[in-house]
């Protein structure tokens, strides 16, 4: 048995905690740079506002439906998420967390009503941290997210489903009849894994609910749609095929782009972004106890916008598999000073590391004459500054050639609507005064 612990609109619930009088409000949170809706409360999807609809399209509701939109603040979600999770993990023994707002809790060995106990966890992270969650049962982790979208559903949108089925679902308490009325009642397409192609091709085969879905033979799935939609089919029908991870898998390239706040026209400011890139990209390089033996680095003008346009990438290799952050700055650095053309008005620029090896398979260097003692080994020297960092909040340490006024500067992204980080910064705690 798994479960499926979910909170409800999580960036706008994470809002809320701290600014009750959002509560009934329609209220949006924006992408980076302010450019399109990622989240949304339940009075703005009535609204009709859609995921990943650009801001300029609804910024009337503001004034005619008293729409409030709010700049993304991934430093407070972050920890208000460790906080749900950490009390996820009383639902059962094994947890794998899927997402910033999602864990698999797996319930094998759990005695007495699930669904009691299910609740009482529920009401526990919204009584101690203050994020209302839905939470779906079943016999795989496909089934255990179906129940959690049903559950959420019941709740948002009464008669959809049987109301003892709100906030909690577990399909596997069903009777066969009643179960057979609720996944007739689901579209195919909030199924796990059905994707809007792929779910129209269902549609178009006649298979239009989960129920017509559970019914397919699974070999008609793999001879049409392949082993993964067969996998899925099989878990709706209760054999377990996906397993939970304990810990996420390895990444085999790791990115970090971003869109400029304004125009980026001189180089100097390119190099403070790309520098800043590459140290976030080298910090999650540690991370994962990987090194990387190449680094790719672009820039970009936007198609959107009048004028010369520009769009260039070069992959610098290293000397050896590094993840100290000054190698891979330098070398993104010298990347794009060699693709790097004046005059044109860039829009965005990231950093790729590729070619990652296990730090734990690689043979230690050789100091080669011509290097400085120093800097022959400087592992403890990166432990050191991701410490500071974790403890102290980050771009504590950082490398020079990152803008340290990073977001007044001129790459740094448009943040306008950002509330302040509660939890993190004691310079932004809240106040209660008397």
């Amino acid at each position: 048995m798994y479960a499926l612990v979910d909170g409800n609109n999580f960036y706008v619930s994470c809002e809320r905690v701290f600014r009750p009088s959002l509560e009934g409000r329609p209220v949006v949170v924006l992408s980076n740079n302010d450019g399109c809706a990622i989240a949304r409360s339940n009075e703005a999807k009535a609204l009709g506002i859609k995921m990943g609809v650009p801001w300029f399209k609804i910024r009337h509701l503001e004034e005619q439906a008293s729409l409030v939109a709010l700049s993304a603040n991934f430093t407070l979600y972050a920890d208000m998420s460790d906080r749900m999770m950490s009390l996820a993990a009383g639902l059962g023994p094994e947890q794998e967390i899927y997402s910033i707002d999602e864990s698999f809790i797996g319930l094998h060995g759990v005695r007495g009503d699930l669904v009691d106990r299910a609740r009482k966890i529920r009401a526990r992270i919204y009584q101690w941290v203050g994020i209302p969650c839905g939470i779906g049962i079943g016999q795989t982790k496909t089934l255990a997210k179906l129940a959690n979208h049903i559950a959420k559903t019941a709740e948002r949108k009464p008669g959809s489903y049987p109301t003892d089925l709100a906030q909690v679902c577990n399909l596997a308490a069903l009777p066969a009849s009643d179960l057979d009325v609720v996944l007739s009642a689901t579209e195919v397409g909030e199924v796990w894994g059905v994707g809007p192609r792929i779910g129209k091709q269902l549609r178009d085969a006649g298979i239009c609910t989960v129920l017509d879905l559970v019914h397919m033979p699974p070999h008609v799935a793999r001879d049409r749609w392949g082993v993964v939609m067969e996998r899925t089919v099989r878990e709706l029908q209760g054999e377990a095929c996906i397993g939970l991870q304990g810990s996420p898998e390895p990444k085999q390239q790791i990115a970090c782009t971003r869109s400029f706040g304004r125009p980026v026209t001189e180089l100097r400011h390119l190099e403070e972004a790309v520098s800043e890139f590459a140290s976030r990209a080298a910090e999650k390089l540690r991370r994962q106890r990987h090194l990387a033996g190449q680094i790719l680095v672009f820039a970009r003008t936007s198609p959107f916008r009048e004028g010369p346009r520009f769009s260039r990438s070069i992959v610098v290799p290293l000397r050896r598999p590094t993840s100290v952050t000054s190698d891979l700055a330098g070398a993104a650095l010298d990347g794009l000073r060699a693709i790097y053309r004046p005059g044109f008005q860039m829009a965005k620029a990231g950093v790729m590391l590729l070619d990652l090896v296990s730090a734990d398979h690689v043979q230690g260097e050789l100091a080669l004459e011509e290097e400085p003692a120093g800097l022959r080994d400087r592992d403890r020297l990166m432990a050191a500054m991701d410490m500071v960092n974790e403890r102290f909040g980050k771009r504590t340490l950082l490398l020079a050639s990152s803008d340290i006024e990073q977001g007044q500067g001129t790459w740094g992204m448009k943040q306008v609507r950002r509330t302040p980080r509660y939890t993190t910064s004691w310079a932004e705690m809240p106040l209660a005064r008397a």
